[in-house]
C-alpha cells in the first residue's frame, strides 16, 4: 500500500505514515489477525496523515479533512473512516481499526518523546511486578538499565 494519490505530505510525514504501517504490520502478525483485518489497519495507517501537510490543514484538522476525501474517492469503510477522522483525538465508538491506529500513531517508533514513553511503560511494568513481591528477573535488570544508560 502507499499514501493516496491526493495526499500532501512531505518526506517526513511520508516516514512517519510508512513507520506507523509497519508497526501495525508487526501486531497484525503477532495478534494473528485475519487478513482483511490487517488489510483495514494498514488502509487506515495510509491515509491517517495524508493530509497533515495540506495547507488548510492542522493538528485537528487533518483527521477529518483526510477521512473526508477518501469518502469522496470511494472509501465505504466507517470503521477505516472513523479511525483516520478521529486518530489525533480518540473516538468512544471506534472498532479495532481505530483503536490499533490510535496506539500506532502514538507509539511508532520515530516520536521524539519515545524513549521517554518507553521509560515510562516499562517503570510501570517493572512496578506491577515489585508490588507483587516477585523477583525482578536479570533479564528485567539489564532491559530497565538500558532504557536508562546504564
Amino acid at each position: 500500500m502507499a499514501l493516496p494519490p491526493w495526499a500532501v505530505a512531505t518526506p517526513a510525514r511520508c516516514a512517519h505514515v510508512e513507520r506507523v504501517a509497519a508497526l501495525l504490520a508487526t501486531w497484525a502478525a503477532a495478534m494473528h489477525a485475519p487478513e482483511g483485518e490487517r488489510a483495514r489497519w494498514l488502509k487506515a495507517a495510509w491515509l491517517h496523515d495524508a493530509l497533515r501537510d495540506a495547507p488548510a490543514a492542522n493538528e485537528l484538522l487533518h483527521g477529518p479533512l483526510a477521512a473526508e476525501r477518501a469518502a469522496q474517492t470511494g472509501e465505504t469503510d466507517r470503521g477505516v473512516l472513523d479511525a483516520v477522522r478521529y486518530h489525533s483525538l480518540g473516538y468512544a465508538h471506534w472498532d479495532d481499526v481505530g483503536r490499533m491506529l490510535y496506539l500506532a500513531d502514538y507509539l511508532e517508533p520515530g516520536r521524539s518523546f519515545d524513549q521517554e514513553l518507553r521509560r515510562s511503560l516499562a517503570a510501570r511494568r517493572i512496578a506491577r511486578v515489585i508490588d507483587s513481591r516477585w523477583p525482578l528477573p536479570r533479564e528485567t535488570v539489564d532491559f530497565w538499565n538500558a532504557l536508562v544508560g546504564y
